[in-house]
Parts: structure tokens; sequence; C-alpha cells
């Protein structure tokens, strides 16, 4: 599709689309950053109650925020389709980083959002989060409730288990 379909198809004047994005090339990585990031810090509530309460809270979050882009944050996040492209390889990761950084927020453990080691754990959690998504929206393979249940027993594991097992201790830090 060329760049003066885009912006028919978006009611724009070409000359928009090239302003603010240059090519057609630059809009492709925009839509990538924007598909993959999840909102400002300042933009995420941190839920209350129990942990139970604060998981199944987050975990609906994320759900939603999946369904709202379908089957196109799937090919966006799953890599279908995208290939061997650096540049779309580093947008993914520093996403990967700040949704990490921002689910330690969310857990109401900013204290560690810091430390490498546990965003990658959350990070590896993320990649669950992407396949389970996958399986549901494209594949039909779960359900939305079973996604959830999936997802939402695994973080409350990390929350209670595996994140105090794997913690800095403050000298460490």
């Amino acid at each position: 599709m060329s760049t003066a379909e885009l912006a028919q198809r978006a009611g724009v004047a070409r000359g928009l689309i090239n302003h603010y994005f240059g090519n057609k090339r630059d809009l492709y990585l925009a839509v990538v950053h924007r598909m993959v990031t999840l909102p400002r810090p300042e933009k995420v509530s941190i839920p209350e109650g129990t942990p139970e309460e604060r998981v199944d809270a987050i975990v609906t979050w994320l759900l939603d925020t999946i369904v709202e882009h379908g089957t196109t944050w799937v090919k966006v996040t799953s890599h279908e389709g995208v290939g061997d492209d650096p540049e779309v390889q580093q947008i993914l990761d520093q996403a990967d980083d700040a949704a990490a950084a921002r689910m330690l927020v969310m857990i109401g453990r900013a204290d560690l959002a810091d430390s490498a080691q546990l965003r990658a754990l959350v990070i590896a959690y993320a990649g669950l989060v992407k396949v389970a998504g996958r399986e549901w929206i494209t594949r039909g393979t779960l359900s939305r409730p079973q996604v959830h249940r999936l997802l939402a027993d695994t973080l409350l594991t990390m929350i209670t288990r595996t994140i105090p097992s794997v913690e800095p201790r403050s000298a460490d830090r």
C-alpha cells in the first residue's frame, strides 16, 4: 500500500503523513512502537486490596489491552511477519523492559524496578502473556477465562514466591 493510499484511508493529506513520519518505513516503526508500548507509568493505576485482588485487576487490565488490538497485537508481539528487523527488535526489547518495570510498580514493588534481574523475570512472564494471548485471540484454543486463570496464578506465584526468593538484598543494590 502506498503512502497516498494510507493517507486516503486515514482521511488525511499525504503531506501530513510525510510531515509527521517522513516515509512509510518510519510510519510502520511508529505503529509498532505504539502497539507494544504500555501507557506511561503515571497513567497506570496501582490496584489495591489483597494480593489476589491486585493480581486479578492487573490481569484483567492486561487482557483488556490485548483484546483492544486483537490479532494485530499478537502479530507484532510474537514477531510473526517481523523477520530479522533490528529496528523492530530494538523497539520490542525496549517495550518489554519498560513494561517489566511498570509491572513491578503495579504489583507494589516499585523499589525493585531498577533490578535488571527482576525485570528479566517479569519479561519471562510477558512471554507467557504473549503466547497465551495468541492461543486465545488467534488460535481459539484457550478462552479468556482460561487465559486469565493461567496468568493470574502465575503472577501470584511470582509475587508471593519467586520475586521474594530472587529479590536483591539491600546490600546488593
